[in-house]
């Protein structure tokens, strides 16, 4: 396998840079440029030189044995002074060496997985870890690069291997008397498991949301202060505000951290029956994009609302409250009740997160569905009667097949290179 290299922080101007070198040629490429290695996993400071003998920088240099690094390779770092030049010479000196190439997005990160240093979940929220612009997205993602996705698999994965022992035990002593208990132990075994997963997966779709940002629309007729109110929020002229109605016509988006929750504001056309093409365009988008919003923030002047688009746990407010004495009102003008509205929407919020466990992506869900139904279909099997221990067996494999898949055991292949596109160069 090739020997790579790459820039492992941020391009652009700093105190600092990192460049990271792997593979089996990652100490000899070390010593060509810093004359000579410290310690494993010892910082010692060293002038980079070119193979002419040029001095390229003063250094940081630290080296990590095979079997003792991020990619469970030979691993050099170089830390550098961060300015561009500095760094585009010394990665232009290791071009120069023999045996080394520049590494591709997430190819550092991919060896890790190769190497068995990572599974594929904590991959992907070392990629949400990377991402994570909320102080809940990192908490998530750190939860999951922290492997704990990965020991819930294994933990069941476990239960699982218990529970086709046991079978396997009723079908090799076919004909022999084979206690009642054991079978009775193994349906045990698959329904604790199948509650466990299905709590796992109730958790899994709010996960998801909070990865990429719940959506939070404001909605009602014109003119009762929602472009005003998304301006308030947003600290800026995000929307276009008139007193003339049906002046916003399309979806206006503003992101906001909420508390450490990532939530993104729609701005919608008023609701209201128009003649004017364009407008009624604009209206049926609201009505789309609000339906599939989290929550949705309905502003009127009268209390009256549409009830086919707010629910129980939507927020319903009095809107222009510079404009009369309404006390639990909202303006966008002034800013008055908007905190409190904010601090309504974040609580809500929390408490959908609340519940929320170790499963955070859509491919997490399908596979833990899968196992769902195979261990659904194994313990009908196995209490039917009929003694069809034999395909309740093959549906615990495929369960397993499934739990593998989560962690990258298994089945895929067809997924790696989309996952590892969305990582920088130098990860």
């Amino acid at each position: 396998m090739d020997t790579i290299y790459a820039l492992a922080s941020a391009r652009g101007k700093a105190g600092v840079a990192v460049i990271r070198v792997s593979g089996s040629h990652a100490h000899d490429a070390g010593r060509c440029l810093a004359g000579s290695l410290p310690d494993w996993r010892r910082a010692g400071v060293r002038i980079l030189r070119t193979s002419q003998g040029d001095a390229l920088d003063e250094a940081l240099v630290l080296a990590f044995e095979k079997g003792a690094s991020f990619t469970g390779e030979k691993v050099v770092e170089f830390h550098i002074h961060g300015g561009a030049a500095v760094s585009a010479a010394v990665l232009r000196a290791l071009g120069e060496l023999n045996g080394l190439r520049p590494a591709e997005p997430g190819e550092f990160s991919r060896r890790a997985l190769e190497n068995d240093c990572l599974d594929l979940s904590q991959v992907e929220g070392l990629g949400d870890l990377i991402e994570a612009e909320t102080e809940a997205q990192r908490r998530q993602a750190m939860n999951v690069y922290s492997g704990r996705l990965g020991a819930k698999i294994r933990e069941w994965r476990d239960q699982l291997v218990r529970a086709a022992a046991l079978l396997t035990a009723a079908i090799d002593f076919a004909d022999e008397d084979v206690p009642d208990s054991v079978s009775r132990e193994a349906m045990h075994v698959l329904e604790s498991l199948r509650k466990d997963l299905k709590d796992e997966i109730a958790g899994a779709s709010v996960a998801e949301r909070l990865r990429s940002g719940f959506e939070v629309a404001i909605i009602g007729p014109p003119n009762v202060g929602k472009s005003t109110l998304l301006n308030w929020l947003a600290g800026r002229e995000a929307a276009i505000t008139s007193e003339l109605a049906g002046t916003t016509r399309d979806v206006i988006e503003v992101h906001m951290d909420i508390d450490g929750l990532p939530v993104t504001f729609l701005d919608t056309a008023g609701l209201r029956e128009s003649g004017d093409r364009i407008e009624r365009i604009g209206i049926e988008r609201t009505k789309s994009r609000a339906t599939q919003a989290d929550l949705r923030v309905f502003l009127t002047l009268d209390g009256r609302t549409d009830r086919s688009l707010v629910s129980d746990e939507d927020i319903t407010v009095i809107g222009k409250a510079d404009t009369h004495a309404q006390p639990n009102g909202v303006s966008g003008l002034t800013g008055k009740g908007v905190e409190e509205l904010i601090g309504r929407i974040a609580k809500i919020l929390e408490c959908r997160v609340a519940g929320i466990g170790n499963a955070i992506r859509e491919r997490h869900r399908i596979s833990l569905e899968n196992a769902v139904v195979s261990l659904g279909v194994a313990h009908a099997e196995m209490a039917s009667g009929q003694n069809r221990v034999e395909i309740a067996a093959e549906e615990i494999r495929n369960a397993m097949h499934a739990l593998d898949s989560v962690v990258g055991r298994t089945g895929i292949e067809d997924i790696l290179d989309e996952i590892f596109s969305r990582f920088c160069i130098g990860k």
